[in-house]
């Protein structure tokens, strides 16, 4: 059976709440040490055609795994690279009244992407076990420079921004490669940092670093592009951005605008998912700035920080106001996060989860007769 081709109108970010099978395993196996790595990973093989197999029956074309094997949205990915190593600390990064658990990424080595990453094996699973589109979300080139202070980077090379902004792209490549090998045509990279560079905070903390927030946009930018530039014209690449999901909180605020322009036409991006449930976005003007042509904003105005479904109508009125700025045809619809950016979940139960993913498929079918 020839399965669906991205983009699709209705989609979703990637991670869901984990399966309580999966929480009592990882603390087992981590906390416990009671259970082995293969019992995990065993545990994890039996839970995850169970979410491959929700998102197929509230009627999504593309599904991931839930993210049910991370901890992160990012450190697990970013830890398995050559070169970069996770460090736990006293202190956690800073969200709205919570703090993040305390990891912190280093760079110790010249920085590469393995030839046996295990996420290359995490998406062959989805893809043996789905009917639709398998696709896998992984954290952007911009989340190595950004969530890694300069204070540790320890290879001389590195102290020239641009020795590390190349690297960190050849690496993004190399993984971009990998991927298509094992089959993948359908690569979301979450790439959040646009956003939080647009937050006045952010911005503050990056100039007492020493480095230009304007720079830095454009330089991930162009990481991104030099990363997916020479992809294969059959594998479609998406990009996340929003302001932090931790436990259904935030970490940072601000409109897009500072980021737009580089965003939409310099990243090369396909596919863009940009949260819009909340004010700390700012308006739509910004998509005024995507280029005609067939790259697709799916805006992110159903929440998944809290249960409160939103109506339809009011979702269709938000995509009449979006449509002033873009065109309809270059938009679709996604919740504006995933639903457990890291393994503690956001304040929902999986009732409301699957709630959430039923409106964004029941919005695209009123807007534009399908998903």
């Amino acid at each position: 059976m020839t399965k669906p081709t991205p983009p699709f109108r209705a989609d979703h970010v990637g991670s869901l709440l984990r399966p309580q099978s999966v929480v009592n395993a990882r603390k087992q196996h981590f906390q416990d040490h009671s259970l082995s790595a293969e019992g995990l990973s065993a545990v994890e093989d039996a839970a995850i055609p169970d979410l491959i197999k929700m998102q197929e029956d509230v009627g999504l074309k593309a599904v991931t795994d839930g993210e049910a094997r991370r901890s992160f949205w990012h450190y697990d990915f970013m830890g398995m690279l050559t070169g970069l190593d996770l460090e736990e600390r006293d202190e956690g990064v800073q969200f709205a009244g919570v703090k993040l658990r305390p990891i912190f990424p280093t760079i110790t080595a010249k920085l590469d992407f393995p030839d046996d990453h295990p996420m290359l094996e995490h998406f062959k699973f989805v893809a043996a076990n789905t009917k639709v589109t398998p696709k896998i979300s992984i954290p952007g080139p911009s989340c190595c420079h950004f969530r890694t202070a300069p204070k540790d980077i320890s290879v001389a090379e590195y102290k020239d921004p641009d020795a590390l902004f190349a690297d960190i792209a050849a690496t993004y490549k190399k993984a971009v490669a990998k991927f298509y090998e094992v089959g993948c045509r359908y690569l979301q990279m979450d790439d959040i940092f646009f956003a939080y560079l647009c937050d006045p905070k952010h911005r503050a903390d990056k100039v007492a670093q020493g480095q230009d927030p304007d720079v830095l946009i454009d330089k991930y930018a162009w990481m991104m592009n030099e990363a997916i530039k020479d992809r294969p014209a059959d594998m479609l690449i998406g990009m996340h951005m929003c302001r932090g999901n931790f436990r259904s909180t935030h970490a940072a605020t601000g409109a897009y605008d500072p980021a737009a322009d580089a965003v939409f036409n310099k990243t090369g991006v396909d596919i863009f998912f940009m949260e819009y449930d909340t004010d700390r976005a700012g308006g739509l003007e910004p998509l005024k700035l995507l280029a005609k042509g067939k790259q697709r904003v799916l805006p992110g105005f159903i929440t998944t920080k809290t249960a409160e479904l939103e109506s339809i109508d009011s979702l269709k009125a938000k995509f009449d106001e979006a449509s002033k700025y873009a065109d309809i045809d270059q938009l679709g619809i996604a919740p504006q996060c995933g639903f457990a950016s890291t393994e503690e979940g956001n304040s929902l139960t999986y009732d409301d989860q699957r709630r959430k993913l039923e409106l964004v498929v029941n919005v695209a079918t009123e807007i534009w007769g399908g998903v």
